[in-house]
């Protein structure tokens, strides 16, 4: 246990759950899109839903969906600056099948038109775990420097990306790897405990069978 796990994160408050982790979801949510979005509906589930308004946790997602670290003293002020950047925001309630009370469904899309879709619970102390992206699952904390691909599910794809991070020194903390069906798509979701080479990612996005690739390292800042 760390002293962060005792006094838990420095943040606008009120709560670490409802306000630092939603503001953490938000960015992650952004980093993942690749840019800032220019619609965002906010789905809240269970907890959030309930009392959320009163944490300020539509707030929050907004303020990470806009750039901002979970001490920046704009959050309350989100709504606000969303609507100067022209960022169109929808707030509403879901409910989601055995999903942890603090989730969230986002939904946003950029100005370029990609749209993104993000599962995401606040675990308590600031800490978050994303749980599917549109709609596939990918359980990651964003914690360690993170690689989500999708790519089409047939054999060799695991193996090649496995080598070509051991190749750049890479080390793997961990790895999953979902499939909506055989033969489908298919979500490998790897943590390391080194950052990845760009080069690395933009030679697997141009890749055969790899749909989609994106880094995620929150300890750096956006490109």
């Amino acid at each position: 246990m760390t002293i962060f796990d005792i006094m838990g994160p420095v943040m606008v408050g009120p709560s670490s759950s409802h306000t630092a982790g939603a503001v953490r979801i938000g960015l992650i949510t952004r980093r993942l899109l690749g840019s800032q979005p220019v619609g965002a509906a906010l789905l809240l589930h269970g907890s959030f839903a309930a009392t959320g308004a009163g944490h300020g946790t539509d707030k929050a997602l907004v303020a990470g969906l806009l750039g901002m670290a979970p001490d920046n003293p704009d959050i309350p002020r989100s709504f606000a600056l969303a609507g100067e950047a022209g960022m169109a925001l929808s707030v509403g309630s879901v409910a989601l099948r055995g999903a942890h009370p603090n989730t969230v469904l986002l939904k946003v899309m950029n100005k370029e038109g990609r749209r993104l879709e993000v599962n995401a619970s606040s675990l308590g102390g600031g800490r978050v775990r994303v749980n599917a992206i549109d709609g596939l699952e990918a359980a990651f904390t964003g914690d360690y420097p993170t690689l989500i691909i999708r790519n089409e599910d047939r054999p060799g794809h695991v193996a090649e990306v496995a080598n070509l991070l051991s190749e750049h020194g890479v080390n793997i903390a961990a790895m999953q790897i979902y499939r909506d069906r055989r033969g489908g798509l298919a979500v490998m979701v790897i943590e390391s405990d080194q950052p990845i080479p760009a080069g690395m990612v933009n030679w697997l996005r141009q890749s055969p069978g790899i749909v989609r690739a994106v880094y995620l390292d929150m300890g750096k800042g956006e490109d």
